[in-house]
């Protein structure tokens, strides 16, 4: 095997006090939700809010001065841009980072805020990559790629070092793959110092490249997915190895159930985490059976998300549990009738969020308007309530 826990342990100690020791704690209301012990470790705490920054690091304090003076190039959807980005600005290395066009504004952003330049090319992270390398051979820079390197892999898998230092006893890691850097790193850690710990990967439906691969199919993924950090068609020969040897599974989530999981992050933990970081999690509320009365650990491995993706994310996860409603109500076209409805509606408990009143673009008579209500409520089972009160009323409602 390319990387030894001794190779994770003397990264540890490179990237000591450069890069956050994030908390690993326990989440009381996740446990109960899921029917397993479950630890979360805060790798959205890191300054680049991703866990990216350890094997980033690891490797570029590994460069000579000559190498150092060349600088160094990457490709990556965000995270490890920014990572790369960050420290090699700190240690004074001058840094090109090529991002694929569809890339998330805020990663973009922060890549140029961290003092990289930044080169949009491609329609994905392996066209970008293509770009990186040709511009690497043209420059003479020094590659620092987001997986398939021994360093950054040994660098990836300091997280687990740090989970098993807090909570030794684990069961279980579940860990996003993109690459395979974090997993693969994780895996070898966890099994060298607890070899009955089971480990699972976790991929998108729209990019099980890993899942594939591992089953000896041809790679056939793509598509829109709120976890680009994991969007990854070109895994790394690498991780592959290593997670074909010491991964139980890797498992393929829904993007449903993806953005559930960056919903119940937001509510529950108060905390943010982007698609990505939000896998591991996701993997529980798929699957609660398969780790139901383990102790798992979990890390969130990033935050970065555009703040209208999160809302669009919130926004969606209130209409999919009932909370935010569109109830349309016909009714008589006589004074009051508007009043009415609406005091039955704050009578159920019903917060009116948004009002509709429709006369011309409606197929009910003219003399009996449509009016659609946006409305907040507390649950499903209270929405049923409120529109079973309309209608006992005589209001005509139909939920939208």
């Amino acid at each position: 095997m390319s990387v030894s826990l001794a190779d994770i342990r003397a990264a540890a100690a490179r990237i000591g006090g450069a890069v956050e020791h994030t908390p690993c704690l326990h989440s009381r209301t996740l446990s109960k939700l899921t029917g397993a012990e479950v630890f979360l470790k805060f790798e959205n705490l890191q300054f680049t809010a991703s866990f990216k920054e350890r094997g980033a690091l690891n490797k570029l304090l590994s460069l000579d001065a000559a190498e150092r003076r060349r600088g160094v190039i990457a490709m990556s959807a965000g995270n490890h841009a920014q990572a790369v980005a960050y420290h090699a600005a700190r240690l004074g290395i001058p840094a090109l980072i090529v991002m694929p066009k569809g890339s998330p504004n805020t990663k973009i952003k922060n890549t140029q805020i961290h003092g990289a330049t930044v080169v949009l090319e491609g329609e994905n992270l392996l066209e970008a990559a293509n770009h990186a390398h040709a511009l690497a051979a043209r420059d003479n820079l020094v590659f620092v790629h987001p997986y398939e390197d021994p360093l950054v892999v040994a660098g990836q898998g300091t997280v687990a070092l740090e989970m098993l230092e807090a909570v030794p006893d684990l069961d279980v890691l579940v860990a996003p793959v993109g690459g395979g850097g974090l997993v693969s790193g994780m895996a070898i850690a966890a099994r060298a110092l607890r070899p009955s710990i089971r480990i699972y990967g976790v991929e998108s439906e729209n990019y099980p490249s890993m899942r594939q691969r591992l089953d000896g199919r041809p790679v056939e993924c793509g598509g829109d997915t709120i976890a680009e950090g994991i969007a990854v068609k070109d895994v790394g020969n690498i991780a592959f190895a290593v997670i074909r040897e010491l991964v139980a599974e890797v498992m393929v989530v829904r993007e449903e159930t993806i953005e559930r999981a960056v919903v119940a992050l937001i509510e529950i933990e108060k905390t943010v985490a982007e698609g990505a970081g939000a896998a591991a999690l996701a993997a529980l509320l798929e699957d609660p059976s398969l780790f139901k009365g383990k102790r798992v650990g979990l890390p969130i491995s990033g935050g970065n998300i555009d703040s209208r993706v999160l809302a669009s994310v919130l926004m969606r996860g209130l209409v999919r549990d009932a909370r935010l409603v569109r109830l349309r109500v016909t009714m008589p076209d006589v004074s009051g009738s508007l009043a009415r409805v609406a005091g039955l509606i704050a009578e159920a408990g019903g917060n009116i969020v948004e009002v509709l009143h429709q006369r011309v673009f409606s197929a009910a008579s003219v003399k009996s308007p449509e009016v659609e209500f946006l409305v907040e409520t507390r649950d499903r089972d209270h929405t049923e309530h409120l529109v079973e009160l309309l209608l006992r009323n005589g209001v005509k409602t139909t939920l939208v």
